[in-house]
C-alpha cells in the first residue's frame, strides 16, 4: 500500500533531520527565543499551521508569541524577533514581512529548505530543514519515468512541513527542560474553553 511508503518516506526524512541537528544552531536558536521581548511567528498555508502550532507552544511557556496577521497582533519593533517559516525562502509575502522585521529593528529567524534563500539571506540565523518542498522535484517528465519517480508520495511541501513541526515540537521540549518545566506546568496556561 501507497500509505505505508508514504509514512516511511516521512520518517526516513525524519530520521535524517534528527541525525542533522547542529547544537550550535539549537543553542543561538534558544538564546534568540529567551532573550527576545515578543516573539512573532509567520508562515503561509501548511507551513502557516505549524508556525500557528510553534505560537501556541510558547505561550504555554509563557514566551510573549504571536502570530503575524492576527488581529490582535502588536507592531514588530527592536529587541524583538520574527521566527519565519518558509520551505522554499523565497514566499514573498514571507521575504517582505522579513524586511520590515529588519527596518524595524527586529531579529529574524528563519526556518527553510535552502540557506541560499532570500529569506535566509535576511536572517540573523538560518534553521535548514531539509525536505522536499513544492519547488523540489524533477520536472522532466521522461527522467521521472526512468527514475521510477511515477508520482510524489509527499506531495508539495509535506516533508519540509512535517519536519519543521516536529522540529519545533523539540525546541519546545529543549525549553520546557531548560525551565525546568513539565507538562502540568503547561497545563494551566492550555485553553480553558474545551
Amino acid at each position: 500500500m501507497i500509505i505505508k511508503k508514504a509514512i516511511r518516506d516521512i520518517i526516513n526524512n525524519l530520521e535524517k533531520i534528527e541525525r542533522d541537528v547542529d547544537e550550535e544552531t539549537v543553542e543561538n536558536f534558544i538564546d534568540i527565543l529567551t532573550s527576545a521581548s515578543s516573539v512573532f511567528v509567520l508562515g503561509l498555508g501548511r507551513s502557516g499551521l505549524v508556525a500557528r502550532a510553534f505560537a501556541m507552544r510558547l505561550m504555554h511557556l509563557e514566551i510573549n508569541a504571536f502570530v503575524v496577521g492576527e488581529t490582535i497582533t502588536p507592531a514588530i519593533n527592536e529587541g524583538d524577533v520574527l521566527i519565519a517559516i518558509s520551505g522554499s525562502g523565497r514566499t514573498s509575502y514571507i521575504v517582505n514581512a522579513a524586511s520590515i522585521a529588519r527596518e524595524r529593528g527586529a531579529g529574524v529567524v528563519a526556518v527553510t529548505s535552502y540557506p541560499d534563500s532570500d529569506l535566509a539571506e535576511l536572517a540573523d540565523l538560518t534553521v535548514t530543514i531539509k525536505g522536499r518542498t513544492k519547488i523540489d522535484g524533477e520536472k522532466d517528465y521522461m527522467k521521472r519515468q526512468m527514475r521510477g519517480n511515477h508520482h510524489s508520495r509527499t506531495p508539495l511541501g509535506t516533508l519540509f512541513e512535517i519536519s519543521a513541526l516536529v522540529f519545533l515540537d523539540g525546541i519546545i521540549a529543549e525549553l520546557m527542560e531548560r525551565f525546568d518545566k513539565r507538562e502540568e506546568d503547561l497545563h494551566h496556561r492550555h485553553s480553558s474553553f474545551d
